[in-house]
């Protein structure tokens, strides 16, 4: 379980990152802080794994705030003015969200931090996609292979089929690299459903999934992978 802190001095940010929080079940949300003195008071008081922390506050800015701690928690910017993003990247920040942050920023930047993170145990073996105005969690050992139509996504399990609205691209950056790759522009594939496999084609059960020119590296690359385990 990832322990959250937020620090935002408006009210309004504070419940759109607490809604956020409470999506995601591998996340908690320890405390809201409205500042930076009552941030370092709950650092110092109890575990924290990562921060959601303003830039523009009152008396100190998140920024001054994080440079002045010894040893902070992870931590992902949040503010309205994108001129401060080089700045939170000089610090090693794991993420920027800019306001209004929506959900699937928010879910992406969580991600990034779950791949980066080793503090965290484990990290999960799911991803919550947006289906039909609900949040679906899908266990990567059942997401067989995507395909994408424009702007939407297929996503076929082998527990039923989800279409989301997202493009490919983003979709392979949510899941673990090592368990999918991308073979085509229209396709990712489950590395652990590959039931053959060759110049042209990838079969995946009773799927066939044609493999593009641009791909072609990447997939006789994981064929020498698959071939020497």
């Amino acid at each position: 379980m990832v322990r959250c802190l937020v620090v935002d001095d408006e009210p309004l940010a504070q419940k759109v990152l607490e809604r956020h929080i409470g999506q995601l079940e591998n996340l908690a949300l320890v405390k809201c802080c409205a500042h930076a003195m009552e941030a370092f008071e709950a650092i110092s008081s109890t575990s924290i794994d990562l921060m959601f922390l303003d830039v523009k506050m009152p008396s100190i800015s998140g920024i001054d705030f994080i440079k002045n701690l010894k040893n902070p928690p992870p931590v992902i910017f949040t503010t309205a003015f994108s001129e401060f993003a080089v700045r939170s990247y000089e610090l090693e920040a794991v993420d920027y969200l800019l306001k209004p942050i929506t959900f699937d920023r928010f879910e992406k930047s969580i991600n990034k931090f779950l791949k980066q993170n080793t503090k965290v145990e484990t990290a999960p073996a799911f991803t919550y996609f947006k289906v039909d105005g609900r949040l679906v969690r899908i266990e990567h050992e059942t997401l067989v292979y995507a395909q994408s139509i424009r702007d939407y996504v297929i996503i076929h399990t082998t527990r039923g089929n989800y279409i989301t609205h997202m493009t490919m691209k983003y979709l392979a950056g949510l899941l673990p690299e090592n368990a999918f790759i991308r073979v085509h522009r229209s396709y990712l594939i489950g590395v652990a459903h590959i039931t053959g496999l060759d110049s042209n084609q990838v079969l995946l059960g009773e799927a066939c999934i044609p493999i593009g020119e641009s791909f072609r590296k990447e997939v006789f690359m994981l064929r020498n992978r698959m071939i020497k385990s």
